[in-house]
C-alpha cells in the first residue's frame, strides 16, 4: 500500500549524524519496535514525511535532511542564564545534564547545562541535533488506513491500531 495522509506508517530507520567527519549512528528502530506514526498529522519533521511520500510497503529509503529542514541551525543566542535560586533546596545540576524547563507560555522544552558559574546555571536551549544534517536509512514495513479513533486522536495507536494496556 502506498503512503498517503490519513494512513499509519510503520517503518524501521537508522539515523546517522556527521560528527567530525564520521557518520555516527544516533538512533535506531527495529522490526520488533518500529516507528509507527499517522502520516500527515504533523508529528514528524515535515521534510521527513516529504521524503517518504512516494513510497509503499516494502520500500527502502535513504535520504539526508540538511539542518535547516531538520532541527534548525545552531543558534548561539539560545543560551539562558538561570539564577541559582531556581535550584534552591535541590542539588545543583551538573554540566552536561538535561533540564526540563518551561517558558512563560507553558511550553515545555529541554536545555543542556553548559556551565555553572557563581550565581547562575548556564543552559543551552538548542535542540541536541541543531545544526546537524540528518541521514536516514530504513525500510517501510507496513502502511494501512488509520482507524476512525486514530484520526480523531491525531496519532497512531501502534502497528496494529489497537491500544496497548
Amino acid at each position: 500500500m502506498k503512503i498517503e495522509p490519513q494512513h499509519v506508517v510503520s517503518l524501521t530507520y537508522n539515523l546517522y549524524v556527521d560528527q567530525d567527519g564520521t557518520e555516527n549512528l544516533v538512533e535506531k528502530t527495529t522490526e520488533e519496535q518500529p516507528l509507527t506514526f499517522l502520516f500527515g498529522a504533523g508529528q514528524m519533521l515535515p521534510r521527513f514525511e516529504e521524503n517518504l511520500s512516494t513510497l509503499s510497503t516494502g520500500d527502502a529509503f535513504d535520504f539526508r535532511l540538511p539542518a535547516g529542514d531538520a532541527y534548525g541551525e545552531y543558534d548561539d543566542e539560545a543560551v539562558a542564564n538561570l539564577p541559582k535560586e531556581m535550584f534552591a533546596g535541590q542539588d545543583m545540576p551538573e554540566v552536561g545534564s538535561i533540564l526540563p524547563l518551561q517558558d512563560n507560555q507553558g511550553n515545555r522544552f529541554q536545555g543542556q547545562v553548559v556551565s555553572v558559574v557563581e550565581d547562575a546555571v548556564i543552559v543551552d536551549l538548542n535542540h541536541p541535533m541543531a545544526g546537524q544534517e540528518l541521514h536516514f536509512t530504513g525500510n517501510i514495513l507496513n502502511v494501512r488506513p488509520a482507524t476512525p479513533e486514530e484520526l480523531s486522536h491525531g496519532h497512531a495507536h501502534g502497528p496494529d491500531g489497537h491500544h496497548h494496556h
